[in-house]
């Protein structure tokens, strides 16, 4: 089954998607756990090829994510439009639960939280405003019921899209294709030939995770599941392994498609947004191959202002960048592992195979300064390669795995990932790269999030004024023209 999802439409940290269409346009959004800004939100034509527009939660006073744990935060969204507005969504983990944004254009502004009733996780929205339907709106979630044996359930209330509120009684639709069925999530509800057809994950977002559906006359059900169940099973070995929690749109021609979130074993990417086509068979999905080619794009970032592909770890309070000579991070006392918000921003690593490099202007003033290039997956797993008072330090959370000297000025850092091999390398500015260390950082495999690739500066516990100057960053992959071991040195 593998092989009905290819490469993926949205490489890297992609997961958990969610689709609507408008028109000639889909909209999509994903996941974005402890990450600010929250919730991004990309736009297509053909599913294929998407575009960032921004994301949702944007600005501090929508997200609280202080002292968020790895992997928590914003789960599983939902995007739906209704009478000219886009309905989001989601659920803060640890925090006050599912809430719904708005907005009348999705590149924003969306509006803040308005925080709904309910219990679990992954919501979602389905409008019955077709020709048969009677208008009403419901919102679907999973809860736990027995967290130790996995078993969840799906419930239902009805939605009132202008109040932003749940209204009437709780309707429970399912609870697994089987008995003993283990971790029931991701319900989405479509209408189909005049039926309701409720769409599940199963099995947990791992090597079992599958996709399960069920069919009924009312939207309340009850609900009969699909003889063929599951109607995606779980591939637990191949080329992309992990595939669920599709959500289903019909293209304008009146075709039918799925997104979905699946992993590509051997880096640290983790989950990441795949397509594949749906065709119906006695009211139930069936999913099949798509032809595409997406490739992702090389970067060259000279930070002439902050683009919206950058990320920052939790929720900052306030700008410790500034762009337009480049990116000046200022040193703050927060540090990776800290469970705070530090000086830190990375973008997703979209290929198993990169080459990373920028140039560092830094020079510490005190004991504990450094900055320099970040490969990070969450608090606990992350590489380093940092300029300090004593040299170049590629740390692993507070080890120190290697060190070079280098002299006071300019220096450029880079690594050269293939999987999870892990070359860092630095040179000067008009010097050839010289190879650090190399790791094998199998240690860097998320549970929900991805690993991310940028730039980094503390001062470690203390107060400080100073700043790191990054001219420029670069992001390329193997088969592209980029100098010697896949990393550009400067012209002669």
């Amino acid at each position: 089954m593998s092989a009905s999802f290819g490469a993926p439409v949205l490489p890297g940290f992609r997961p958990d998607p969610s689709v609507c269409r408008v028109g000639a346009d889909y909209y999509l959004v994903t996941s974005s756990f402890e990450w600010f800004p929250g919730l991004p939100v990309f736009h297509s034509r053909d599913l294929v090829h998407w575009r960032r527009l921004g994301a949702a939660l944007d600005r501090p006073s929508q997200l609280d994510l202080d002292g968020v744990a790895p992997s928590r935060g914003l789960f599983a969204p939902t995007i739906r439009h209704h009478d000219g507005v886009f309905h989001l969504v989601c659920t803060l983990m640890d925090g006050p639960g599912h809430f719904v944004v708005t907005a009348t254009d999705p590149a924003g502004p969306w509006s803040q939280p308005h925080w709904l009733e309910g219990e679990g996780f992954d919501p979602s929205l389905f409008f019955d405003d077709g020709p048969d339907g009677d208008g009403r709106a419901w919102l679907t979630a999973a809860r736990v019921v027995d967290e130790a044996a996995g078993r969840t359930e799906i419930w239902m209330r009805e939605y009132l899209p202008g109040e932003r509120r749940l209204t009437g009684p709780e309707y429970v639709l399912w609870s697994g294709s089987r008995p003993g069925a283990r971790w029931s999530e991701a319900p989405h509800l479509y209408k189909v030939d005049g039926g309701y057809v409720l769409i599940t994950a199963e099995g947990g977002t791992d090597v079992d995770h599958s996709v399960v559906a069920a069919r009924a006359d009312r939207v309340t059900g009850p609900y009969e599941g699909a003889p063929g169940n599951p109607v995606l099973p779980a591939v637990p070995k191949g080329p992309v392994t992990c595939t669920g929690h599709a959500d289903l749109v019909r293209t304008p021609d009146g075709e039918w498609r799925a997104v979905l979130l699946g992993v590509r074993p051997g880096s640290a990417i983790g989950r990441e947004t795949f397509l594949s086509g749906v065709t119906w068979q006695d009211g139930l999905p069936a999913f099949s191959p798509v032809a595409h080619a997406a490739a992702s794009r090389p970067v060259r970032d000279d930070f002439a202002a902050l683009s919206v592909d950058w990320n920052t770890l939790r929720t900052p309070r306030s700008p410790f960048w500034t762009t337009g000579d480049g990116l000046r991070l200022r040193l703050r006392p927060e540090r990776l592992g800290d469970r705070a918000s530090p000086s830190l921003l990375v973008r997703p690593q979209e290929q198993p195979d990169c080459d990373v490099s920028t140039e560092l202007r830094f020079a510490p003033a005190g004991p504990g300064e450094e900055a320099g290039l970040a490969v990070v997956v969450d608090d606990d797993a992350h590489l380093l390669l940092l300029r300090t008072a004593e040299g170049l330090a590629l740390r692993r959370g507070p080890d120190v795995l290697a060190r070079a000297a280098v002299p006071p000025g300019p220096v450029r850092l880079g690594v050269r990932i293939r999987g999870f091999d892990h070359t860092f390398v630095h040179a000067l500015p008009d010097g050839p790269w010289q190879d650090l260390a190399t790791v094998e950082a199998t240690f860097l495999r998320p549970l929900f999030t991805s690993v991310q690739l940028g730039l980094y500066a503390t001062s470690r516990g203390r107060p400080s004024t100073n700043q790191a100057l990054f001219p420029w960053f670069a992001l390329s992959y193997p088969g592209r023209p980029s100098g010697a071991n896949g990393i550009a040195d400067p012209e002669s």
